[in-house]
């Protein structure tokens, strides 16, 4: 009988002669039925009809995923694990957001995506210079110089140099870093306030101390973490085209150095020379003035002794002195004079072509001596009534 005639079996499948459910309804309860039986296994459960058998192998299936999961677990806290190098400093973000700084060793933060770590180094020098080499700038002096430096620095607080700065030291490009273009800008101001001639002259090693106070000053008012150790003016001259002409200046330059140092060291020879000449002739009029204050007292004090003398002798110190006067006077003749009143007849002696002229007068003294010797004993004999008259008219007839 077909499955569909009247008073025919309707409760069986024409497809797998099954007895049906008798309505649409109850199939669709016995498919959640059936799925939430394979999730009750999945997650260690078992299914309404067979839980008491299926109950253990439940349980191993629990047991196995709480162990994979307590591993995920500590494999994920085991990412948080970072080392800083000494020379390094790492900086903690979390939710980027800065939570810490932390020095060399070994660190553990919360692992991503709740922490993050930027390393920096803070002992590395970087420099920051032109790629170009050097730069045209306008002098004080509205002169056209080019100029080329280069700048030493290195990061001294890693939480300012990642945050407060944008770009601080770029570089792969330098011309859109913060440090290169602090560096023109601070450089434009010195060359701005500064003559050529100083910048291309001796004031050229100036440059470099204001240049890396102005940059300080700068990246310090931004707090970029940045400090400048050392600038250097690597080059600064004229432009190519009038080159020329400033290298003639430059030369005139040292050639008046040159000159201006020779003339300070012939000045340094002469003037030395002159002051121990005339140190030598104020001693000199000083000993002067010494040895004829000193002659001009001894004759003063001889005058007075010959005064007081005189007062008390008259004639013997007259007969004194005219006797010493003669002796100074024929000291330098050559003429010998005698007395002819004591018996001896006036004699010209040639003693100085007799014993030449070296001894002449040393001889002609001796004899003078011995004659006024002899006068003045002679004289000591008379006392006042000597006549003296005959050595008078001997010495007249001798300066004759």
């Amino acid at each position: 009988m077909p499955w569909n005639e009247p008073g025919g079996n309707k409760d069986k499948d024409p497809w797998s002669n099954k007895p049906s459910r008798g309505n649409s309804s109850d199939g669709i309860e016995d498919a959640i039925q059936k799925m939430n039986d394979k999730l009750g296994q999945l997650f260690g459960g078992g299914s309404s009809s067979n839980n008491s058998s299926d109950g253990e192998g439940g349980g191993i299936n629990k047991g196995v995923l709480i162990g994979l999961g307590a591993i995920a677990l500590i494999a994920w806290l085991l990412t948080g694990i970072y080392t800083v190098d000494s020379a390094e400093r790492g900086v903690e973000l979390r939710f980027g957001k800065y939570h810490r700084t932390t020095m060399p060793g070994l660190h553990w933060h919360m692992p991503y995506p709740i922490d993050t770590v930027e390393k920096v180094d803070v002992d590395r020098s970087r420099t920051a210079r032109d790629a170009s080499g050097s730069t045209h700038m306008l002098t004080k002096d509205e002169n056209i110089i080019s100029i080329a430096v280069n700048v030493q620095y290195r990061i001294k607080n890693p939480e300012d140099y990642l945050f407060n700065v944008f770009l601080p030291d770029y570089e792969s490009n330098q011309m859109i870093a913060t440090v290169y273009n602090v560096m023109r800008s601070a450089l434009r101001e010195v060359v701005g306030r500064t003559n050529m001639d100083s910048i291309i002259g001796a004031d050229r090693e100036k440059m470099a101390p204001d240049i890396q106070l102005i940059m300080q000053r700068v990246l310090d008012d931004y707090k970029s973490g940045i400090d400048i150790m050392k600038v250097n003016v690597t080059d600064a001259e004229a432009p190519k085209e009038v080159k020329d002409a400033f290298d003639d200046a430059i030369r005139a330059r040292e050639d008046q150095n040159r000159f201006k140092n020779q003339a300070e060291t012939y000045a340094k020879q002469v003037v030395p020379n002159a002051r121990g000449k005339a140190a030598r002739i104020i001693e000199d009029a000083t000993a002067y003035r010494s040895q004829a204050i000193s002659k001009a007292q001894g004759e003063s004090s001889r005058f007075e002794q010959l005064s007081s003398a005189y007062s008390k002798a008259p004639a013997v110190t007259r007969e004194r002195l005219y006797l010493e006067t003669m002796e100074q006077v024929l000291e330098s003749s050559s003429k010998v004079m005698i007395d002819s009143k004591s018996g001896n007849n006036m004699l010209y002696l040639p003693l100085d072509k007799l014993q030449g002229n070296a001894g002449a007068t040393g001889s002609s003294s001796l004899e003078v001596r011995g004659a006024v010797a002899s006068a003045m004993s002679n004289a000591a004999d008379r006392a006042n009534n000597v006549p003296t008259r005959s050595l008078r008219d001997a010495t007249r007839e001798s300066r004759q």
